[in-house]
This record gives C-alpha cells, structure tokens and sequence, in this order.
C-alpha cells in the first residue's frame, strides 16, 4: 500500500506518553477463570508492534501488556494515533534498555501534501497558508540535499516542547501564541521515492533522535516556494527493530490466544532483551562474577583484551544477559542489572509475522 493511500497521520517521537494500565471491568461475581486471566506474571522481552492508524501508542501499550499478562511495559518512542508502523515496546527488564532505542536512528515514509501549510503541520489541522504553485520533481531533488546532515529546525507548535513549564501543544491548543527556538537534529538520508500526482509527494527519511517529520514537510514546502504539509505518514524502523521485526495485533491476538490453549509458547513471540543492545559489544563472564554483578558489586575485568575494553558493554553469562556496565579502570561497574526471572523472549529476528 502507497503512502497516499494511507490516512492522514503524524508521528515521530515528539513527546513523551506515559505507560498506561490496561483498565478492565470485572463482573459483579467474577469466575476463576477470570480472577486467573487478570494475574500479573514476570514477562520480559520486546514486542514490535506494527501499530494501526488510530491507536494511540499508550493504548498499544496497555493491550500488549494485557496480552501477555505482563507486570510492566513500555515503548520507544510514541507515534501518533494518525500514524502507522514500527512500534517497539518493552515488558519488564526490557525497559531497563529503552533508552538504547529511543537514541537510535528511525526511518519514515511520508507523503507531503503541496500547496496547503497548517498549524499543526499535518492534515489534522486548520489551513493557515496557501497557495496554487506546486513544486516539480526537479525541484525537490534538487532541494533535498539541503536539509541532509545537522540542519536547525523549528519544531511544530503543536508539539511537546516545554515553555516555561508548559507543554508547547497545550499553549497552542488555548491560542496563545508559541515561540520556538530552532535547535540542531540530524538527518541522515531524504530521497524523493514518487510523485503520484501534482499535489502530493512520497519521501524517505532517515532521522536522528528529537527530528519532526512535520516540521521537515513545512519547511520543504516553504523553500519550494509554496507550502506542505504532512499528510501521511509510517514509520518503518526504530533502531535497531525493522520491518521484519513487526507483528500486526491481529497475528499477535492470536498466537497468544493459542498459546494460552497451550499451542505455543509466549517467549517464541517476544524478542530477547538484549536485541535492543546489538550496537552494544558483548562481554561474556563467569557464573561467579555474575553473581557478583548482580549484587552491584564490580568485577575486575581479565583476560588478555582486558587492556583495550573500554566504554559500555552488555554482560552475559552462560547466554544470558546479566548487566549493563562500563568498563572504568580495569573493572566491570554495573550500571543496569537484570533479573530475567519468568518468561524471557526467545524469538529469532526477522521471522516475517
């Protein structure tokens, strides 16, 4: 499916969702079986949503954690309700490496509407400027390399930038007027993919952490001489998760519908923890010191690489993942410790859901 084909959505992780509880109505004389489904158990590991326009990534959140009965869950990096695609989220010592995903690179395809600029810089909102020009394809190729690199941008009004305290959307949505100063984000990649007609144009981009997709359609529509606006917007990859990676909500209902009948086994459809560290170099240790890491306590790093280590590394022992540590004077300091107790994802990447 084309990107014009999609509805119109935003997203890109401008700001911050809290993780919501899954809220659910018991009966006035609720059955055993009932009393069992609503039990919290240690599930650990990461489930890439492909998530569907029109969920929040909140809501996500709460019906993968109801899914799997989980006792804790989060995401990398929200999508808005109008926007589709890769959607990491975490349950239970999977969350102790969101951070490594959120700082990641993320890929989108988005569709830019010509011709119309809005104040929310996507097709939600009210039409602010327009005009009859529409760029041609020449002219866009030929812009794009401008806005490749560290570039300054203006995040969109309607976005999660604090001012004075105050969420910069909020502001926007009472009327007042939002000043917001241009700051430095990275795009690696923008390629012009189709022009399926005059008033719409299909691009990629490759972006760093805190870039608004939004904002880049606005400002390529200002500096072609006209105006845009995002019309269409999925987002194919969260470092390191792909395409590949995703599962629909549909297919993941029921896998875990079949494996509560005991035809499978929910740590086959959980990515392991440690997929979200494969930027991250590996250290293996001993049983021993594991215990050791485990209690906070720091291990002195041996070996005949121990010279040459340095920075963050990802500790295991016996295959399984044990910290997060840094490699400060010849010693292993744990930083993050985990404790993969109950079930922990097992799946191989790339199974093709």
């Amino acid at each position: 499916m084309s990107a014009t084909n999609m509805a119109d959505a935003r997203g890109e992780d401008d700001r911050t969702a809290e993780v919501a509880s899954s809220v659910e109505t018991a009966s006035a004389a609720p059955d055993k079986s009932a009393i069992k489904k609503r039990q919290k158990r240690d599930v650990h590991g990461w489930v890439v949503l492909d998530k569907p326009v029109g969920m929040t990534s909140t809501h996500a959140v709460a019906v993968i954690k109801r899914l799997f009965a989980a006792k804790r869950a989060g995401h990398a990096g929200t999508l808005d309700p109008l926007a589709s695609g890769c959607l990491p989220i975490a349950l239970g010592e999977a969350t102790k490496t969101v951070p490594f995903v959120v700082d990641g690179r993320k890929t989108y395809i988005f569709t830019v509407r010509w011709g119309q600029e809005r104040d929310t810089d996507d097709a939600e909102g009210r039409v602010v400027q327009a005009s009859s020009s529409r760029p041609e394809k020449a002219a866009i190729e030929a812009l794009l390399p401008r806005f490749i690199g560290t570039i300054e941008q203006v995040p969109p009004r309607f976005s999660a930038i604090k001012i004075d305290g105050e969420r910069a959307y909020d502001l926007a949505r009472e009327g007042e007027t939002v000043e917001i100063a241009a700051r430095p984000v990275t795009i690696n990649r923008l390629e012009l993919l189709e022009i399926p007609d005059p008033d719409h144009a299909v691009l990629a981009a490759e972006c760093g952490k805190g870039t608004y997709v939004r904002a880049l359609a606005r400002d390529l529509g200002r500096a072609l001489g006209g105006f845009g606006h995002v019309s269409a917007l999925r987002r194919s990859r969260v470092n390191p998760f792909t395409e590949g990676d995703m599962i629909s909500l549909e297919r993941l209902e029921s896998l875990c519908h079949r494996a509560a009948a005991g035809e499978g086994n929910l740590a086959d459809m959980l990515l392991p923890v440690e997929t979200a560290l494969d930027d991250i170099p590996a250290l293996a240790v001993s049983p021993a010191d594991a215990a050791r890491l485990h209690k906070g306590q720091t291990v002195l790093l041996r070996g005949r690489d121990a010279a040459v280590i340095r920075g963050t590394v990802q500790v295991a022992s016996s295959g399984q993942l044990v910290a997060i540590a840094e490699i400060e004077r010849g010693e292993i300091v744990p930083k993050r410790v985990f404790n993969l107790n109950g079930v922990a994802g097992r799946a191989a990447r790339q199974k093709g859901w």
